[in-house]
């Protein structure tokens, strides 16, 4: 919690523009096996008072976004809209001010220990980089480092954006309090209202190539734009007849166990951080303030926290991890499919997915 207002208090010292607001975040229920689920979750949040999670019943959700069918909602006040590519344009400029050299179109292409005597490595095409600590924030791109093929799974993530809507339209919909939004669906979607007035609405997509390949032009599938925005038009019936603007795609890093880590080896000098499953704005974050007490300040509150340290399993090799990824998400879609049509509860083939998942 206290990280959000970190991130949102160092954007203002530096002066960067993210089209940061603090609405919280809105999960909506739209159908009964989902209201199930989030009031479930909701009895799990009055465990942690410090959460500060609301549950809305139906009228109470559209007072604060109008989402076709939605039967009640989950307001957690602890998240922010931003724009992160403000914020990382941002940063990296506060600290190039500061003298810190930032080398772009240089890609760690492997990472070695170090041992007594001897600094740990980064290999490049354009260098070697030998330093007394070498810290790994390559999040869904981690596969792609020898070594750490089965560590962290790199989950496609996929993305659209409306032309900016009329004020109409907003009218209708409501979102004065820019509140991120998410639904309780299994094969979930998760939104926000930006800062020039477009919906950007993300899902899953594609979930996984085989053998953790990852693409670096951003490219989406039609069919993936169109399942987007078939479901931009189903929850937000207002801009049903909104022009996609722009599309994407990026991956995220997934542990085994769905859980993220910090960590400092000091023998070897290699540090990481990640395996976000998708929230990692604020997770990075705080795990970089980790890592830099891992190296400065050992002992201090931030490097006692559980995450760090810990290591999760791997993956399982090829071809069963991609035939359990993709196996996985076709059970969410055919739960989701199944409760969309009237069942009251969770689906068994969503329970049976969450098994496979390890989550």
């Amino acid at each position: 919690n206290a990280t959000v207002d970190e991130v949102i208090s160092v954007a203002a010292a530096e002066g960067i523009d993210a089209g940061i607001v603090k609405g919280g975040e809105l999960n909506v229920a739209r159908n009964p096996a989902q209201l199930q689920r989030l009031r479930a979750w909701a009895r799990e949040e009055d465990q942690w008072p410090q959460s500060g999670a609301r549950l809305l019943d139906a009228a109470e959700t559209a007072g604060r976004v109008r989402i076709a069918g939605a039967l009640g909602g989950l307001h957690h006040p602890h998240c922010a809209r931003i724009q992160p590519a403000q914020l990382v344009r941002g940063l990296a400029a506060a600290v190039e001010a500061l003298g810190v050299p930032v080398y772009e179109q240089t890609p760690v292409t492997e990472i070695r220990p170090g041992r007594a005597g001897v600094p740990a490595v980064a290999e490049t095409p354009r260098g070697t980089v030998r330093a007394r600590y070498v810290l790994r924030a390559t999040e869904g791109f981690t596969a792609n480092l020898p070594g750490s093929h089965r560590e962290w799974l790199p989950m496609n993530s996929s993305m659209i954006v409306t032309e900016p809507l009329a004020e109409r339209v907003w009218e209708e919909i409501g979102w004065a309090g820019r509140d991120t939004v998410a639904d309780m669906a299994h094969a979930y979607m998760y939104a926000q209202r930006t800062a020039d007035g477009r919906i950007a609405l993300g899902g899953r997509g594609v979930p996984y190539r085989f053998g953790s390949r990852t693409d670096s032009d951003g490219a989406t599938q039609p069919a993936t734009i169109a399942g987007l925005a078939s479901l931009l038009s189903e929850m937000f019936p207002a801009a049903a007849g909104a022009r996609i603007d722009h599309a994407w795609a990026g991956v995220l890093g997934v542990p085994r166990d769905w859980k993220a880590t910090v960590g400092l080896d000091p023998a070897t000098g290699v540090g990481w951080a990640g395996g976000y499953v998708g929230t990692g704005v604020t997770a990075s974050n705080l795990a970089g303030r980790t890592l830099r007490d891992l190296i400065l300040a050992p002992d201090s509150e931030l490097t006692r926290m559980p995450w760090v340290n810990r290591r999760a399993r791997g993956w399982e090799p090829e071809p069963l991890r991609w035939l359990g990824v993709n196996t996985m998400y076709r059970a969410y879609h055919a739960a989701d499919r199944a409760e969309g049509s009237g069942r009251s509860t969770t689906s068994p083939i969503a329970k049976a997915a969450d098994l496979i998942s390890g989550r």
